[in-house]
């Protein structure tokens, strides 16, 4: 497994061994283990040695993949690409490297070593923010990325469908969200405690019918290993639950856990944008945001933490993300959480309280 200690990579290995459905799992990553931030579970499953081997590895570089697929004995018959920059507004050298090239490498790699699966984790934002058909674009959907990650991610597709001879799949989640979320919806459960702390109204851009769909990680890792054998080389699968998830409906959630009143500026934010730019506007929005967080941090002794509340231009834009998941159930797949709900948004802020990452007495 390639990016094995990221998001997703952690909550698809507790997936695999949990459920006894390898007899070894492979992890590569450039972070080791002991500072990438896993919880208890999470620890005891990557210390199990009978059943996770780990290798630290630039994937990017071809001198040093070959060591990665024969390690701990090679022979890895399933191979599942989560490696990748995951920050947004990076300099495009960087995402060439660490997303296109990573995915060339180890597409070819794969196919050397004799892997009879490869799975390539991509993202739903190779799809055009224009207005969506009714439903959600499906997987034939227009492309036109609308982040630079999404642009790599859909290059880094392109390459892999160009290595000769490889059996392989595509994946293009929505929003994922569940423990040990950072980047998906967490901003906006941070920026809800903000506004829970100081008792004011939290207002955001745009409107509460902006699209920005979900898919939970737990649905994400079993549709990861559900497509090893399912699906026809070559096909790309959408993921993404039933909630139609939009801004008003992540605010009637954080509504729930806090207790507070939300709104949206709507047209107000469109002037703004329009006179003064993104740039600024994103300034702005986190500027509100930041240090009333550190400050609330400080106050709970929390000096260090992953989680911040700052939103990246790239995802302030009136950029809906509109997908339909709806394919993959074609091949026998089903959604165990159809819905983004206040229940499972409290399990990813109770693991981040437990690590000391989120102050306590919120929620």
């Amino acid at each position: 497994m390639l990016g094995g200690l990221g998001f997703i990579g952690r909550n698809l290995v507790r997936h695999l061994v949990q459920n006894d459905l390898v007899a070894k799992v492979c992890v590569s990553d450039k972070v080791l283990p002991q500072v990438a931030s896993l919880n208890e579970v999470e620890k005891s499953i990557f210390d199990n040695q009978d059943k996770v081997s780990f290798i630290q590895a630039n994937l990017a570089r071809e001198q040093t993949i070959d060591k990665v697929f024969s390690h701990d004995g090679g022979n890895y018959s399933i191979v599942i690409n989560l490696a990748g920059a995951t920050k947004y507004s990076q300099s495009w050298e960087l995402y060439q490297e660490n997303i296109i090239e990573v995915a060339r490498v180890c597409a070819a790699a794969a196919k050397k070593h004799g892997c009879t699966r490869f799975i390539e984790v991509s993202t739903s934002q190779v799809y055009s923010k224009k207005d969506a058909p009714t439903g959600g674009w499906g997987e034939n959907g227009t492309i036109d990325p609308w982040t630079s990650i999404g642009k790599a991610r859909h290059e880094a597709e392109q390459a892999v469908g160009k290595t000769q001879g490889l059996n392989y799949v595509i994946v293009r989640p929505a929003t994922v969200y569940g423990i040990g979320d950072v980047l998906g919806i967490t901003p906006r459960v941070v920026i809800g405690a903000v506004y829970k702390q100081s008792q004011e109204k939290m207002e955001l851009l745009w409107s509460k019918s902006l699209k920005i769909n979900t898919v939970h990680v737990n649905d994400v890792v079993r549709a990861i290993w559900h497509l090893h054998n399912h699906g026809n080389s070559g096909q790309i699968f959408n993921l993404c639950d039933k909630n139609d998830t939009d801004q008003g409906k992540i605010n009637g959630v954080l509504e729930e856990i806090y207790g507070i009143k939300t709104g949206f500026l709507g047209k107000n934010m469109s002037t703004i944008a329009k006179t003064f730019g993104m740039k600024q506007l994103t300034e702005t929005v986190n500027d509100k945001h930041l240090k009333p967080w550190s400050d609330l941090c400080k106050s709970k002794g929390i000096l260090d933490t992953p989680l911040t509340p700052y939103l990246d231009e790239e995802l302030l834009y009136k950029a809906p993300l509109h997908i339909n998941g709806a394919a993959i159930e074609g091949t026998g797949f089903q959604y165990n959480h159809p819905n983004l709900n206040s229940e499972l948004v409290r399990e990813v802020i109770n693991d981040f309280i437990a690590k000391g990452h989120f102050p306590q007495g919120l929620i």
